[in-house]
């Protein structure tokens, strides 16, 4: 019997009839992170890790049925033996490894290389089987530090600031906004978020989670107030009319993206910073080399190119997967 299999519903542990980031409504699901293409709802019985709790309630609804488990520690179902990892992508994101009669599979979710003293920092899971996402499994993505690129933020929110300018940062909800927040150099000016980070930001509090609780920025907020002010939003408010109230201001956006064709993806932003949540073409090879896996299996992205490199040029076995793991928010996705 197969530990994993691609089924209509999704990723499939046969001998466990559980799921993993399942698409449609099953019995069992496994969630490695909260973004709405890994977690859905209507599954009947949730299992992740404990710091996506109150995120996943707020995103699913309180009543779902949700058991959590810390990272390491194991669980059996059916007689697999079920444990979740750090993936390091965002608060509470996991890497599934299941373990049935000596063969062991490790579904990675999303995943980057570097912490960001947010999440807790990817741990390579040694396997057999190795099931890898490649957003960016191309050669021409390379991440910077993210300690430059916060300094270039937090330049850009100054001089801002000092022409007596608004900045409003787009960046994706959950994981990158927070990440985003606990990074600013809050001495420049006052900091305001949009209601959605707001109330995701609550929820990673609730969970025991050390995120910036800043307010939102709501209708009646005073213009003295705003002076100068850091405005972190979800990229669906960019050009709506939420935005009148900073006037004057000027935009930026988060996202991997930035990367190449970045006239074109910042769209009317002013400024776009690479900063993902994603590991690039480097972290990506690391990653599954830390594995030791003999088979990978590539779901999203550059899935035949990477492919093909694994193969010729690192001698590993990989077969790409077709799933529905697409990421959120248009374009811009989780990236």
């Amino acid at each position: 019997m197969k530990l994993l299999e691609l089924s209509p519903s999704g990723l499939y542990c046969p001998p466990a009839d559980a799921f993993i980031d399942p698409w449609r409504p099953v019995k069992k699901a496994i969630i490695t992170h909260a973004h709405s293409d890994h977690a859905r709802w209507g599954m009947k019985h949730y299992l992740a890790h404990q710091d996506s709790a109150e995120v996943l309630k707020l995103r699913l609804g309180q009543d779902i049925s949700l058991q959590t488990i810390p990272y390491e520690k194991s669980i059996e179902i059916n007689g697999v033996r079920i444990s979740l990892h750090p993936a390091g992508h965002i608060p509470g994101s996991a890497q599934v490894r299941l373990e049935h009669r000596g063969k062991v599979a490790v579904v990675s979710g999303d995943y980057k290389i570097e912490a960001d003293g947010l999440s807790k920092a990817f741990e390579p899971v040694t396997c057999h089987e190795f099931v890898s996402e490649c957003t960016f499994g191309l050669p021409i993505y390379k991440w910077e530090k993210q300690s430059l690129i916060f300094e270039r933020i937090n330049t850009w929110w100054k001089q801002n600031a000092e022409n007596g300018l608004n900045s409003v940062l787009f960046a994706y909800s959950l994981g990158k906004a927070q990440r985003i927040l606990n990074h600013l150099e809050t001495s420049i000016g006052p900091v305001f978020v949009h209601g959605s980070i707001w109330q995701t930001n609550q929820a990673l509090i609730a969970n025991g989670l050390q995120v910036l609780d800043s307010p939102k920025a709501e209708a009646d907020t005073l213009k003295a107030k705003m002076k100068g002010a850091m405005i972190i939003a979800p990229p669906s408010a960019m050009g709506s009319p939420w935005m009148k109230k900073f006037n004057p201001y000027r935009t930026g956006i988060c996202s991997g993206w930035m990367n190449v064709r970045g006239a074109r993806r910042r769209r009317a932003a002013d400024i776009g910073f690479v900063l993902s949540d994603h590991a690039d073409w480097e972290g990506l090879i690391a990653a599954i080399k830390g594995t030791q896996a003999e088979k990978v299996y590539l779901t999203h992205g550059s899935t035949a190119v990477f492919a093909r490199y694994l193969e010729e040029s690192e001698g590993i076995h990989a077969v790409e997967l077709r799933t529905l793991f697409q990421g959120e928010n248009g374009d811009l996705g989780d990236s």
